[in-house]
């Protein structure tokens, strides 16, 4: 089954057809006054919890040491009330500054909110999300859902194998995070519909919220969106969405004759073909978060686009460019860089087609990466550790190839870095290098089974950085969408609930103890939907009134909330689970005929709860 998760959250917390209609508003262009109402309902607080509890961020602690492993002991009504309460007289505690080491050495600043900030802002992003959804620009491809790197790497692909666009403006943002301007983008957010005065008062203290540095000094910032922050990414969208749209309004979207072909649509290429007799500049913008490339036809369009757009980012935006690293590039006779790969348009034929490499900065922090993976494999700090960092080493294998397989050239790359990893491993490794043994891991298996390259260490397989093959990259098809039922058919399938489920799943969300933690209520929720609805000894759907989640160790003798450690089953089966009086036993058996494995399951459910098989 195609399911995605944060749309099961959705559909858990029965949002779903709520953010589809603030997407639907946000496209007819309405105004959202009572956004806050929303924000703070007690499904999207829930909501908010699922969505980041799982999160490795969400294990690090902000200046109060607090981190998820805390929340989830709360109580639901404790939690729910906490996360209101902030939103009504919101003050953000100060945001723990971290410097995290980058790629080449250098350090980028990481802000870290409290947990109960996070959890704020996750439930501001689950609200916004739909509304600014619905006003982004088809080329903005990073922080979004269902859009990532491959995306943005097919559109510069098309931009110059089909379209022929060769010349590109490559602008460098001076340190665009730090430096976004808070009253512009409040203004922006304001021209997109967001009109909820509660709501805007809480994000300008969200952004001026004062940070402390490594060496304790306490400052209070007055431009600037934190990285690390779970709004931020949004944020940084909504800031460079009107320059998406106004480079689109320059050629793409500037009003035309309309050119309506025998079916009645209207063709755009007629249109372009019209506008090229035009002194205007062709131009065309790739979008990822703050990297982004304009593709042009001629020199001169570039030039003059660079200069105008230098000029725009200054004067609408407040921001700088890094003249360094800002430049027109002829993609026929130099590579432009992009999000870790380098391009370049080279002739086949008659025309010009990408040959594109992972640039060399990439290459170098991937053997740097590799090396240290491979000493900890000779030498791991924990004893019996080894097989632990063979794993990680392939999965950072993995994670290379996956990322970089969209350049052309990618074997090329892969190959050199294999030699200098070969290289390495023979006098680091020594005599432990196997060339045969055997693979256990099927996708290992089917995915580098037949290389000549793999080695094995320890009876594991070490998978080879040099076996890979390009991949072209894809478009996202036009038609997926989050927030529509019609787009989500391609990335998920809806839970096949009747209405009575659904009923109950309702009321389920609003039944729980006072003493119930928020893990345990969000929990139940989905072993509700996973059982669908029936009871795990013998597969019967349940009444809302027979409901029971048990606990599989009970809590008395170290069991946790957990959802491994959690089970729908009957009232009465709940009661024989636990049950040690023989009469009782024996009542409650037989008010169910239970066949042996049915008797078998309650009989194992029995033992994990301290008691004998009946």
């Amino acid at each position: 089954m195609t399911k995605q998760k944060r749309l099961r959250y959705l559909e858990y917390y029965g949002l779903q057809k709520c953010f589809d209609n603030l997407y639907k508003k946000s496209r007819q262009g309405d105004v959202f006054t009572n956004l806050m109402e929303l924000i703070s309902s007690e499904e999207n607080i829930k909501l908010a919890y699922r969505n980041i509890k799982r999160n490795n961020g969400s294990f690090t602690a902000g200046v109060d040491r607090i981190t998820i492993a805390d929340i989830e002991k709360i109580p639901v009504e404790k939690y729910v009330r906490i996360i209101q309460s902030k939103l009504q007289y919101y003050r953000p505690k100060p945001v723990r500054r971290v410097e995290i080491e980058k790629q080449g050495g250098e350090v980028r600043p990481l802000g870290i909110p409290t947990i109960t900030d996070r959890l704020v802002q996750q439930c501001i992003l689950q609200v916004l999300e739909p509304i600014c959804e619905a006003k982004f620009h088809e080329r903005n491809n990073g922080f979004r859902p269902n859009r990532n790197t491959e995306n943005a790497l097919a559109q510069c692909y098309r931009m110059i194998q089909q379209q022929n666009l060769h010349f590109v403006v490559d602008i460098d943002i001076k340190g665009f995070f730090d430096n976004v301007n808070h009253s512009k983008l409040i203004r922006q957010m304001w021209a997109m519909g967001i009109h909820d005065k509660k709501l805007i008062c809480v994000i300008k203290q969200m952004l001026k919220a004062p940070v402390i540095l490594p060496d304790s000094t306490k400052v209070y910032p007055t431009r600037g969106t934190p990285q690390g922050g779970i709004l931020s990414p949004l944020l940084s969208n909504i800031v460079l969405n009107e320059l998406d749209w106004w480079i689109s309004s320059q050629w793409e979207n500037i009003p035309t004759k309309e050119y309506v072909k025998s079916n009645g649509t209207v063709s755009r290429s007629n249109a372009y073909e019209a506008l090229k007799n035009t002194h205007l500049k062709e131009m065309y913008i790739v979008r990822y978060a703050d990297d982004f490339k304009i593709f042009c036809r001629k020199k001169s369009d570039a030039d003059n686009t660079f200069i105008a757009v230098t000029r725009w980012l200054k004067e609408r935006l407040k921001l700088d460019i890094s003249e360094e690293k800002s430049k027109v590039v002829n993609l026929r006779k130099n590579y432009s860089e992009f999000l870790g790969f380098k391009i370049k348009a080279v002739k086949k034929g008659t025309k010009y087609v990408v040959k594109s490499h992972m640039k060399e900065k990439s290459v170098k922090n991937a053997k740097e990466k590799l090396k240290k993976q491979i000493k900890k494999i000779q030498r791991p700090k924990i004893k019996n550790q080894s097989i632990c960092e063979i794993e990680r080493y392939n999965q950072m294998v993995e994670g290379i190839q996956n990322y970089y397989r969209f350049a052309t050239d990618i074997a090329i790359d892969c190959r050199d870095i294999q030699r200098t990893i070969s290289t390495l491993m023979q006098s680091r490794l020594k005599y432990r290098i196997k060339r045969q043994g055997k693979i256990y891991n099927s996708h290992i298996k089917s995915r580098y089974g037949i290389s000549k390259q793999l080695r094995f260490i320890d009876d594991r397989p070490l998978v080879p950085i040099g076996y890979v093959q390009t991949k072209p990259p894809m478009y996202k098809k036009k038609s997926i969408c989050k927030y529509t039922e019609k787009g989500r058919e391609e990335i998920h399938k809806n839970l096949r609930f009747d209405n009575y489920l659904l009923t109950v799943m309702k009321q389920m969300l609003s039944y729980y103890k006072s003493t119930d933690s928020i893990e345990y209520a969000d929990n139940r929720i989905s072993i509700y939907a996973s059982q669908y609805g029936k009871y795990a000894v013998s597969g019967i759907l349940l009444d809302i009134d027979d409901i029971h989640c048990h606990h599989k160790l009970p809590k008395k003798l170290g069991g946790k909330d957990n959802y491994q450690n959690l089970i729908i089953i009957h009232k009465d089966i709940h009661i024989l689970v636990h049950a040690v009086n023989d009469e009782i036993i024996r009542k409650y058996l037989s008010n169910f005929s239970l066949n042996a494995k049915q008797k078998q399951k309650l009989n194992s459910l029995r033992k994990m709860a301290g008691n004998e098989p009946v």
